[in-house]
């Protein structure tokens, strides 16, 4: 229950072999030769069309964590500092630090109070770092007003808001909100992903923002690949321009849904008390926190010889605590596999609380 895999099942193969050769047949030796940095203008327009934004703030990358990485290495420098939700995203943590930012994890809704620790410090907020629907790795969602705060401190204190949403279209109870960029599109570069929605393999995202903010990256991604792969593009143009990701969707939420209930059902009938955990509507994962004391980080060898696997949540913080928590994904595994990782999980919890 570690990896953040999407389910194998949801992969549209046989999709994928027609329009491998209707791709062929439509682009020729195109779909193999480079492309635009910007992307394949088929693929940009679909995605246009389909977010209800301009083609020309429309940005195609190499996979959602190319964005993440790209956004970082084009506005932060040493030093400067990306605000975080706590928890968050453990490849963002990595790509932040590997550019030497100052990256501060704060809890909801104590943004400004870090905000103005930070100025005091005669420091510079860059850009806040959210996850706002199903976060990875909590699994929690942003309310609204939460998204406004965001917004109101952004334009207070000028700076940036990078929105990760690659679980956005995997929502499976309650009603979708506004993006953050929708409620700040002059300060907001939107990542999106067919790695959840499609298949990972093909390593493709975007990024939406105003042309602005996508200049400089432009540029940034010529010296990075020249360009996004060509014929994974003219692939995932044609899927989502024929209504198949729509059809495909629709059977990965009902499947997703299943497992995420097994999941919580099996932790229901299974953990002892004091241990509690998210209810996600949506996304891959939820998130476990044990009694003060538990060392999820120390206990992992142990699950791990009885054969189960998770991610200790200290992982998905910059402070490095958090070490009684862990990260669950329902995904990837059958629901019987689900059912039996989280007994076995339970019962060693239990044996280790004794």
């Amino acid at each position: 229950m570690a990896g953040g895999y999407p389910s194998a099942d949801t992969f549209p193969l046989e999709d994928i072999r027609e329009l491998t050769s209707s791709v062929i047949d439509k682009y020729g030796a195109k779909a193999f030769q480079y492309g635009a940095t910007q992307g394949v203008p088929e693929l940009r327009e679909v995605i246009s069309a389909r977010y209800g934004v301009p083609v020309e703030r429309v940005q195609i990358t190499t996979s959602s964590q190319q964005g993440i990485d790209v956004c970082t290495r084009v506005f932060v420098n040493p030093g400067e500092v990306i605000l975080t939700s706590r928890p968050t995203y453990l490849g963002a943590l990595q790509s932040f630090k590997s550019y030497r930012a100052d990256v501060h994890g704060v809890g909801e809704g104590r943004y400004e109070a870090e905000i103005e620790k930070v100025l005091a410090e005669g420091k510079k907020v860059k850009f806040l770092y959210s996850i706002p629907d199903f976060q990875n790795p909590s699994g929690e969602t942003l309310s609204l007003p939460e998204r406004e705060e965001i917004v109101a401190l952004a334009r207070k204190y000028d700076f940036l808001i990078v929105e990760d949403s690659p679980y956005r279209e995997l929502r499976y109870e309650g009603e979708s909100l506004p993006t953050i960029y929708s409620l700040a599109p002059e300060r907001t570069l939107h990542l999106g992903s067919f790695s959840k929605v499609f298949a990972p393999g093909f390593r493709l995202g975007w990024i939406i923002a105003a042309p602005q903010l996508l200049d400089p990256i432009y540029v940034c991604k010529q010296s990075l690949d020249l360009c996004p792969p060509v014929f994974d593009q003219y692939l995932a143009a044609e899927f989502m321009g024929s209504g198949r990701l729509d059809a495909n969707l629709a059977k990965s939420r009902d499947l997703y849904r299943k497992k995420r209930d097994v999941m919580l059902e099996a932790l229901e009938e299974n953990m002892p008390e004091g241990v509690v955990w998210t209810h996600p509507e949506g996304g891959l994962f939820l998130f476990l926190t044990l009694p003060e004391g538990f060392d999820a980080v120390e206990f992992y060898d142990t699950a791990l010889d009885e054969g189960v696997a998770y991610v200790a949540g200290n992982f998905f913080r910059s402070d490095g605590l958090g070490r009684n928590t862990m990260r669950l994904n329902f995904s990837f595994m059958t629901a019987e596999r689900i059912r039996e990782g989280v007994a076995l999980l339970g019962k060693l919890i239990k044996e280790k609380l004794k």
